[in-house]
């Protein structure tokens, strides 16, 4: 396995590993006090965090195909086995909690070795992150509210929702003031360093603080909590105990699964997530057997099941680690603090624990995308929220079920509605465009034209026959599907299709299925459907359709006249591809990029620079990219408009505001010609309609005029008009 090692440090190139050495005595002085109260969280003794913090990394660190993702004792494992403790009613730290636990790590690490043979690690993309995401908030919260006791001095609460809040408010009876300062307090200082001095471990100063405000001032004295003394040493490796699941073996067994399910989910989701960041290839086969081998490793020191870290993973990330020899050090660390460290655990004080644990599960509740599904995506958001909902109040095993549950209901949800939108022609292009998102877009003339793009099935043809049936008028003789989405069809789409045709036929509108895959027509086939084949329903392209149909090029549009095509051809298609881009806000968008180059051409003008880049190559050139032609236009003016505002304002001279003007001019000028050189239907237009349009554009505006007048011009003294005949 230490070849995966070996290939990670060759591919980085590191040849000073001292930064990931050093960065994993870091993670391992970090991990102390959390990996110490999430087994606490778990019904073991404290000193169990610290055992499951060596060997489960060190194995990790020679299976994983990974390089920098970092696993440790974490929040959701060890909450899972809490709430399982608590469910059956089995007293913290007991012999048979002692033996239950590392026995449910083992069963976590056989069901990994049948994710591997089964290939479970596919199942993961269908989680889609707001169903996660709300679970893992939901489990952050509810071991939040069963830690809050502990910072003034009260006992952890079990339970779901009511039953926390019940023993929060029971528990105040045992209140202590210095508890709750120092426990509130560690929580205070730990998130604002965290947000303005991110790079000091806090974690750590506030362990050693706590240690030595105990060993200054005798903290116990004033009724404050201490961890209870360990002993130094390895633990002994033993082996699980399978006896001791017989009498709650369905619970425990379907438990473990559940387990297993949420740690594949989330560490899978968060290596993947690093690999993309990296460029790195990761194996999720490969990443399954090391989850197996961590929680084997971890029944073997009786510890609960390990899971991947990411607050660990984000810390190594920010420090530069690019390759597991930061989770060996980190193993051997920790080796080290159990071998000559543990007497200095006793002076650690239980609120200072318990604060450095609840601020690493604020760490995981999502409030970013709580805020971003809520400002994007009601629905999800909605999701996000059940999701949490179900944890918090039905317990995580129900979580997830119900998380799953809503995974699948929203891919269903999907896919009973995909995108959809009906398409027509703009004046003097090619190719068909959605008459939503193109303002110069236009219907043919008795066609109806429908863009599906999604599998169709049972779910969904109501909405494919009733989006068709709405748009169908008294005067439509055609109706095309873009089919290009559609990349399979059920027995139940094929029946309904066949007495959807026949349904439209008799009413005398021809029908036509186009620019799908081959293989649509061999399920079409298939499942009984040879009869639309047959009858011509089916068709490569939109084009051989709409001829089957009667049409041929140029197709006559709908509400097009002569004047609306001169106008069409004064705005050039502002904002054409902006308008497909950003819909709405293609405007302002367009707009704020004028500004941006704006800005960065008076930067240039004052650096006296040769090169001005939103006038390089043979069109604008921004931020956003080379623009279209037909954005260009729209794109000069605005930045126009902007520097005559800057030579108001006296931000720059007049000779500099009018030197501008001259280069957009003759910017804007030659994208004209070249638009014009491009588009046969505009030639034809200006060839056969010159003197109207020119007496049009005279009398409606004289610097539309002028454009055109030198655009005509252009043509003529090119000879590009005679190439096109007037009846082509």
């Amino acid at each position: 396995m230490n070849i995966v090692l070996f290939s990670q440090l060759k591919q980085r190139k590191i040849y000073n590993p001292i930064k990931d050495i050093t960065s994993g005595i870091v993670i391992a002085l970090v991990s102390i006090p959390i990996a110490m109260g999430y087994a606490q969280i778990a019904g073991l003794p404290a000193i169990y965090g610290l055992y499951g913090s060596f060997l489960p990394i060190l194995i990790y660190a020679f299976m994983t195909t990974s390089p920098q993702f970092a696993i440790g004792v974490d929040a959701m494992p060890a909450a899972m086995v809490g709430t399982l403790i608590t469910s059956l009613a089995l007293n913290p730290g007991s012999d048979k909690v002692m033996s239950l636990v590392p026995t449910i790590s083992f069963l976590v690490g056989i069901w990994f070795v049948i994710f591997y043979f089964v290939k479970a690690g596919r199942v993961v993309k269908y989680i889609s992150v707001p169903v996660m995401s709300g679970f893992i908030s939901g489990v952050g919260f509810t071991i939040i509210l069963m830690q809050i006791p502990k910072l003034f001095g009260g006992n952890p609460g079990t339970g779901v929702l009511l039953a926390l809040l019940i023993n929060i408010a029971s528990e105040f009876e045992h209140f202590n003031l210095l508890s709750a300062v120092l426990g509130i307090g560690t929580i205070v200082i730990i998130l604002i360093c965290k947000k303005y001095l991110p790079k000091i471990p806090m974690t750590v100063i506030m362990m050693v603080v706590g240690a030595i405000l105990q060993i200054v001032i005798k903290l116990d004295r004033f009724g404050v909590k201490l961890l209870p003394a360990v002993s130094s040493g390895l633990p002994q490796l033993l082996i699980p105990n399978l006896s001791c699941i017989s009498g709650n073996l369905v619970t425990i067994i379907f438990e473990s699964f559940s387990i297993a399910a949420v740690i594949m989910a989330q560490t899978l989701l968060a290596t993947n997530n690093y690999a993309s960041k990296y460029g790195d290839n990761v194996d999720n086969g490969r990443e399954l057997l090391s989850y197996a081998g961590m929680n084997f490793a971890s029944a073997l020191v009786g510890c609960c099941p390990i899971n991947g870290s990411v607050s660990r993973s984000g810390m190594a990330d920010s420090l530069g680690v690019r390759s597991q020899l930061m989770s060996i050090s980190a193993g051997i660390t920790m080796i080290l603090i159990l071998l000559f460290g543990t007497p200095v655990l006793q002076f650690l004080p239980v609120p200072v624990l318990t604060g450095i644990v609840m601020t690493a599960l604020i760490g995981i509740l999502d409030f970013k995308m709580f805020s971003r599904l809520w400002q994007t995506c009601k629905s999800e958001w909605v999701i996000f929220m059940l999701s949490f909902a179900g944890v918090l109040a039905l317990g995580t095993i129900n979580g997830v079920i119900v998380g799953c549950a809503l995974s699948f209901w929203e891919v269903s949800v999907r896919a009973a509605s995909p995108p959809t939108c009906f398409v027509g022609r703009i004046p003097g292009r090619g190719n068909f465009h959605s008459l939503n998102r193109n303002t110069h877009a236009h219907p043919i003339k008795n066609t109806v034209i429908y863009r599906f793009s999604g599998n169709l099935f049972f779910a969904n043809i109501d909405k494919f026959e009733n989006d068709i049936m709405s748009a169908i008028k008294e005067d439509t003789h055609q109706v095309v599907v873009d089919a290009r989405g559609i990349g399979s069809i059920d027995v139940t789409a094929v029946d309904r299709l066949i007495s959807f045709v026949d349904q439209i036929n008799r009413r005398g509108i021809k029908f036509y299925l186009t620019e799908h895959e081959s293989s649509l027509n061999d399920q079409i086939r298939a499942y009984g459907g040879e009869k639309l084949l047959d009858g011509g329903v089916v068709r490569r392209t939109i084009t051989l359709a709409l001829r089957d149909a009667g049409l041929e090029k140029p197709y006559k549009l709908e509400d097009i006249d002569l004047n609306n095509e001169i106008s069409y051809m004064e705005s050039e298609e502002k904002l054409a591809e902006f308008e497909w881009a950003f819909g709405e806000d293609a405007e302002d968008r367009l707009k704020r990029l004028a500004n941006d180059a704006a800005d960065e051409l008076v930067e240039q003008i004052a650096k006296h620079e040769e090169h001005i880049s939103v006038f390089e190559n043979h069109g604008a050139t921004t931020k956003w990219g080379m623009l279209g032609l037909f954005d260009e236009h729209e794109f000069w003016d605005f930045l126009e408009a902007r520097f005559d505002d800057m030579a108001q304002d006296g931000v720059i001279s007049e000779e500099d505001a009018e030197w501008i003007n001259d280069r957009i001019e003759a910017r804007r000028l030659k994208g004209e010609q070249r638009l014009s050189e491009l588009n046969p239907r505009a030639i034809r237009l200006l060839s056969k309609h010159r003197e109207k349009i020119l007496e049009y554009l005279k009398n409606r505006d004289p610097e539309s005029y002028e454009h055109m007048s030198k655009i005509i011009k252009h043509i003529h003294e090119n000879d590009s008009a005679n190439n096109v005949s007037e009846d082509e």
